[in-house]
């Protein structure tokens, strides 16, 4: 297991912001396992910068579930968080280290100041309990108030995602729609007005138009309350329209980074080109869905060199041997590709005319 850091020249350049509200770097997150540890994160370095919005993509099993548990340290008591650091800014300007923090500053960091939305509302909502009084719990444990304050709060919010407040707040989550539940899970996560978002899959399972108005929604609310939000998602289209700028996950480590129309108009790592051409274009009527070949290496026994050589066409001796780092191909644009110009050069080639 290679553990080396790109220089800071090099890495820098591609994630380093001062404004930013979330500074993680050199991240390392491991499971215990039968078999040896699960390499699930592996040297992750990123900022999150104030009212931004980042999207990690790739497939599953590539560690992004894994990287948003760590930001808010909700792993299961196999992981081990190897190394690394991660830095919060609050709105005072003050920086704390998340990794430091005691279980009562842990409890205070969690959804007053990150919170997060997970994948399946009807698992993340107590089935036996009204949506009332999931919110009045989340608030009672979080930010102390009076019950009139509290429920004053929660109707603020489930209006504020554009649902009937007064009969939602007194629903069963069997008793409301997938889009329905999916708002009343954004309107918990916004209850205590947190300053960083993070959302697992926000529109997967719902139909295409709930999806529509999901996104709709979630811009608006961006919008209006100014946080910033890190969101996982294998649907690039939903990247490619909320995100400001996108993080390509493969194996546990960021291959690609870089502003949402550079890296989609102008991937310089394989893996992402990969991801782009297995999604079928409605404009280019001669091109064709291509899957990337294989399949995502082994994380307790990776293979050598590049962890995508395997996979890649692109590839050369040199991937095999040494494991790239994260160079800077373009302004706030990184890639951990040796052959990253050779890909930049055929997109410069199929633009000329």
């Amino acid at each position: 297991m290679s553990t080396s850091m790109p220089s800071p020249a090099v890495a820098e350049s591609p994630f380093a912001y001062p404004d930013a509200v979330l500074s993680v770097r050199d991240l390392w997150v491991e499971y215990r396992a039968y078999r040896g540890m699960v390499q699930a994160v592996r040297g992750v370095s990123f900022d999150l910068r104030k009212g931004e919005s980042l999207a990690l993509i790739g497939e599953s099993g590539s560690g992004k579930t894994t990287l948003s548990l760590a930001l808010i340290r909700l792993l299961t008591r196999s992981a081990l968080v190897r190394r690394g650091t991660m830095t919060y800014r609050r709105r005072d300007g003050k920086e704390i280290s998340v990794l430091s923090l005691s279980p009562d500053e842990l409890r205070r960091f969690r959804w007053k100041e990150c919170a997060m939305v997970f994948q399946s509302a009807l698992n993340s909502l107590n089935p036996v309990l009204k949506v009332w009084d999931q919110m009045y719990d989340t608030i009672k444990v979080h930010e102390p108030m009076s019950k009139q304050e509290a429920r004053e709060r929660a109707l603020e919010r489930l209006r504020l995602v554009q649902l009937d407040a007064e009969r939602v707040l007194n629903s069963y989550p069997h008793e409301l729609s997938g889009g329905m539940r999916q708002r009343v899970l954004l309107a918990m996560a916004l209850l205590l007005n947190p300053q960083i978002l993070l959302l697992d899959e926000p529109t997967t399972a719902l139909d295409i138009l709930t999806q529509r108005s999901i996104i709709d929604l979630l811009r608006r609310l961006k919008e209006t309350l100014g946080f910033s939000t890190i969101f996982i998602s294998h649907d690039l289209s939903l990247a490619a329209e909320l995100a400001d700028r996108v993080a390509t996950i493969y194996a546990g480590q960021v291959v690609e980074i870089g502003e949402v129309r550079a890296t989609f108009y102008r991937p310089c790592h394989p893996y992402t080109l990969g991801l782009m051409r297995a999604v079928p274009s409605l404009t280019a009527s001669d091109s064709e869905m291509t899957s990337i070949p294989g399949s995502p290496p082994d994380l307790i026994d990776l293979p050598p060199g590049c962890k995508f050589q395997p996979r890649c066409g692109y590839a050369t001796e040199q991937c095999t041997a040494s494991q790239p780092e994260l160079y800077a191909v373009g302004p706030h644009h990184g890639a951990a590709c040796f052959n990253w110009q050779v890909l930049s050069r055929e997109h410069e080639d199929a633009g000329k005319p």
